[in-house]
């Protein structure tokens, strides 16, 4: 089984699930080109370059078999355009809280990612001035005064913005708060998240154009918090594959495998099971 991660998150947004994952199944969590323990990319990303990297990551893992795929929002796209290209290479995909707004590329959702990719570069300055590490240590230490008075000289939006992301952060193991902290200290994390958001404003809407075949197993993972129109789309979804199933987290928001990490493992575990014994998914 491998994790895919969100569009500028790394294999530690899987601590949670992937230690209990473990018990059951063989796991991998990987950082894609650019994020976390990744080097910087050596060349532009695209969604073609994408999939060969995962197609090389499963390769280099030796994988006995089929696998099971697990993308969180914009991993969900990757591990979906994998299992179409691929499926003889998956035996089921679960995909949690996937954005598929961000499908229909409008004039305004475009803008917020060009903003995205105007604040990545703004974050690889600041991180390289060491100015990152400090607002970080401060937020994550319980003093977030200081780096919340600086970073609103950006605007309301990126203020409320990071403060959000170090809320998702703090649900992780405070062991593993020093690690995040250290990697995004980094200028590449700043950078490779800036090509994120412009491979998902160009590429997004054909990373999904293929369609897995029916008769790959596709599980669903819906935040309770999401608005009618995206839970339609969610089960949408789930109702492309015959062996289709949606789940609501009811007490998450977007990052599930933080708030219900439980849920995300009983998912997981029943189509692992579903696959080992032969069963309908």
């Amino acid at each position: 089984m491998l994790l895919e991660s969100a569009i500028a998150a790394s294999s530690l947004s899987w601590a949670v699930v992937q230690k209990e994952i473990a018990t059951f199944t063989r796991v991998c969590a990987y950082d894609r080109a650019g994020l976390a323990w990744s080097d910087a990319p050596s060349c532009p990303r695209t969604a073609d370059r994408i999939l060969d990297e995962l197609s090389a990551v499963l390769e280099h893992l030796d994988v006995q078999g089929p696998c099971v795929l697990v993308g969180h929002s914009f991993g969900s796209f990757i591990v979906r355009a994998y299992a179409a290209r691929h499926p003889r290479n998956i035996v089921g995909i679960v995909l949690v809280d996937p954005p598929t707004e961000w499908l229909t590329m409008t004039s305004t959702r475009a803008r917020v990612l060009r903003g995205g990719r105007h604040l990545s570069n703004i974050g690889a300055l600041l991180a390289q001035l060491g100015v990152v590490r400090a607002c970080l240590a401060l937020l994550t230490g319980g003093a977030p005064g200081a780096p919340r008075g600086f970073v609103k000289i950006f605007g309301p939006t990126t203020a409320r913005t990071l403060e959000r992301l170090v809320g998702e952060v703090r649900k992780l193991p405070p062991d593993v708060h020093p690690v995040v902290q250290a990697l995004w200290c980094q200028p590449k994390c700043f950078r490779a998240m800036g090509d994120y958001f412009q491979t998902l404003e160009r590429e997004g809407a054909a990373m999904t154009a293929d369609v897995p075949p029916p008769h790959v197993p596709v599980a669903v993972i819906s935040s309770g918090r999401q608005p009618p129109e995206e839970i339609a789309a969610h089960r949408k979804l789930a109702e492309s594959s015959t062996r289709g199933r949606h789940v609501i987290a009811s007490e998450s928001a977007h990052w599930v495998q933080f708030d219900e990490p439980g849920l995300v493992v009983s998912v997981v575990r029943d189509l692992v099971e579903s696959q080992r014994s032969g069963g309908p998914g």
